[in-house]
């Protein structure tokens, strides 16, 4: 899978949450200043032509959605961050989130009961 811009990213989680929607609809979304029309257009079919977004023909325009999961994206771009900054290590990841945050152990099994909970 591809890795995506920020730009794009910022496109790509709009849609998650609507679902679909037009250029207009997207742009509606986006925080100010909203980028041009044509902009989020050119990105939008980047998006498609990279296989993270199809569209509908609705009028006369499209109406567009995205056929990469959120959950299938942010599990790939994850392992890609474990791989390159943590030789792999998830644990020395997580090494590195409590030191760089200052995080208690308290918060830290917090964390892991939420795992758990999840896992049952």
């Amino acid at each position: 899978m591809k890795q995506l811009t920020k730009a794009e990213e910022e496109i790509m989680q709009i849609l998650w949450n609507l679902k679909e929607g037009n250029v207009a609809s997207i742009i509606e979304e986006m925080p100010e200043p909203k980028p041009a029309y044509n902009t989020v257009s050119t990105i939008v079919r980047i998006l498609e032509s990279k296989g993270f977004v199809d569209h509908k023909k609705a009028g006369k325009g499209y109406i567009y959605y995205p056929i990469v999961e959120k959950e299938t994206y942010t599990s790939q771009s994850m392992n890609k961050l474990i791989d390159r900054y943590f030789n792999g290590s998830f644990k020395s990841m997580v090494s590195f989130f409590m030191k760089k945050n200052n995080m208690t152990t308290d918060e830290l099994e917090s964390i892991l009961k939420e795992i758990n909970k999840e896992e049952k």
